[in-house]
């Protein structure tokens, strides 16, 4: 596209004030407001740690409850079968009785390994779970510090004159030739930019794409009143005047 380098200028501050207008005119960001978001993330990570070990904590518990109901109806089976062989004459009878109060007592004996080891675990897992949530205390507080931080900070920054960004918008465009602003407006739907700066003899704006030497060599060889276009994303680059 060729257009006059002063034109270039007023077309790149175009393409800005466009992607500007887009997301909303903001203030300029407080360190504060970085400083609250970065103790959030701490914050919801320490709640995320804490609720996996609580979710330990609850799977060995519910194993230690399960163990502990398998091994009440297991006595209860072995009273059973002892009960039973006191008054039991016939030997299969004696016999089958004799196997399943040794099933049974193998078993319980097996439990109460399980048992001691679920309690062993328990004990570590709850210690965990403690220091997890003295964490999420500990983040949170840091986030009730960094959010007044933040409203201080916010209640310190003078309020300025508000920016009338469509009526900038209007001015510029004024500047520029109708066929200018139609290929201009072609290339920001293709790929939401349209036009931004050469940046450092070497980077495309838009993209932030380092191009190639030769290519680079190309944009910065190119006559004065040519904009060229970025290889990778197709934006026309404005060189530095």
């Amino acid at each position: 596209m060729k257009l006059e380098p002063k034109k270039q200028q007023v077309l790149l501050e175009l393409s800005r004030t466009m992607r500007l207008n887009a997301v909303g005119a903001q203030a300029p960001e407080l360190a504060e407001k970085a400083d609250l978001e970065k103790a959030e993330t701490e914050h919801k990570r320490a709640l995320d740690a804490a609720a996996a070990a609580q979710m330990a904590v609850d799977d060995v518990e519910n194993d230690i409850l399960r163990i502990q109901s398998d091994e009440r109806k297991l006595r209860k089976r072995e009273r059973d079968d002892k009960a039973q062989l006191s008054a039991a004459t016939d030997p299969d009878v004696r016999r089958e009785l004799e196997h399943d109060r040794y099933a049974a007592k193998s078993r319980i004996a097996d439990l109460m390994s399980e048992l001691q080891e679920a309690h062993n675990e328990i004990h570590a897992l709850r210690n965990n779970r403690d220091v997890h949530g003295a964490r999420v205390d500990e983040a949170a507080r840091k986030v009730e510090t960094a959010r007044r931080a933040l409203e201080a900070a916010q209640e310190a920054v003078p309020a300025g004159p508000e920016r009338d960004i469509d009526r900038e918008i209007a001015e510029l465009r004024a500047q520029l030739d109708d066929d200018v602003l139609a290929e201009f407006e072609r290339q920001r739907l293709e790929n939401g930019v349209g036009v931004e700066a050469f940046k450092a003899e070497k980077t495309c704006g838009s993209c932030s794409m380092v191009l190639p030497p030769a290519e680079r060599a190309a944009i910065l060889n190119a006559p004065k009143n040519e904009m060229p276009q970025c290889s990778d994303c197709g934006s026309y680059l404005v060189r530095p005047a």
